[in-house]
């Protein structure tokens, strides 16, 4: 019997590798807004050549964007793409900032931040990071646990699991927030606890940390909003695999 062989043409090794890469920057956030660069339109170009070297580039919505913030980015995706089989060569490149040529090379170099500031920066920014998934988890609390709090006291409330949760991308994505923490998140854990200490809210202090969560979560998509508007404002182009609103 002789086999059938499909007409339909197989990717190249090239154009492969360039949805590897491209499938890698889709999971580098916004350290600051918990968003993916690539549905924010942050991912301006990514080329991959035919020795396997890869070029992404990077854009802000503006010009005088924080430079630690403008720092975790650019080292998260050339981590991300560094991580990617077949790689071997990097790029990424920030544009139009006006710290782009120290973060650039600060990160190809692979120093850190304090090197790459040596003189203005006192620290590494993993203080920063941690504060920034504190708030990342603190938003998605009110995500997911804003749709169970109806019709329930607060005893009820503060005796909800993360698995009583709907299953949803935002329970998932509130779980792996916690785990990145190093906050418990199987589904017989606690479904409010303190962002530091990981501890069981009881009722005295379930009003504060669910205004806390709303309150961050009206932030983070407000800045997401107006970050949006303002890169829109300063590009006329589409970023690459940006989401649409």
């Amino acid at each position: 019997m002789t086999a059938v062989r499909s007409s339909a043409p197989q990717p190249s090794a090239r154009t492969m590798l360039y949805n590897d890469v491209l499938a890698a920057l889709k999971t580098v956030r916004d350290p600051e807004l918990d968003e993916p660069l690539t549905d924010l339109g942050f991912v301006s170009e990514c080329s991959v050549s035919t020795e396997r070297e890869v070029t992404v580039r990077l854009r802000l919505p503006t010009y005088f964007c924080a430079p630690n913030f403008a720092f975790l980015m650019v080292a998260d995706a050339y981590d991300a793409v560094a991580d990617v089989p077949g790689v071997r060569r990097i790029r990424v490149i920030l544009d139009d900032h006006f710290a782009s040529d120290q973060i650039n090379d600060g990160v190809a170099a692979r120093a850190g931040f304090r090197d790459t500031f040596r003189g203005l920066a006192a620290d590494e920014l993993d203080g920063l990071r941690q504060d920034f998934l504190r708030k990342a988890v603190l938003a998605g609390t009110d995500r997911v646990c804003r749709p169970l709090l109806a019709g329930r006291s607060s005893a009820q409330i503060v005796a909800l699991r993360l698995g009583d949760a709907a299953d949803n991308p935002d329970r998932e994505r509130l779980r792996a927030r916690r785990i990145e923490l190093g906050l418990p998140a199987g589904d017989d854990d606690p479904l409010l606890v303190d962002v530091r200490t990981g501890r069981h809210l009881d009722v005295e202090t379930l009003p504060v940390h669910l205004a806390q969560a709303r309150l961050t979560r009206v932030s983070l998509d407000a800045n997401t909003g107006v970050c949006r508007g303002m890169l829109h404002d300063r590009y006329a182009t589409v970023g690459l695999g940006e989401k649409e609103n």
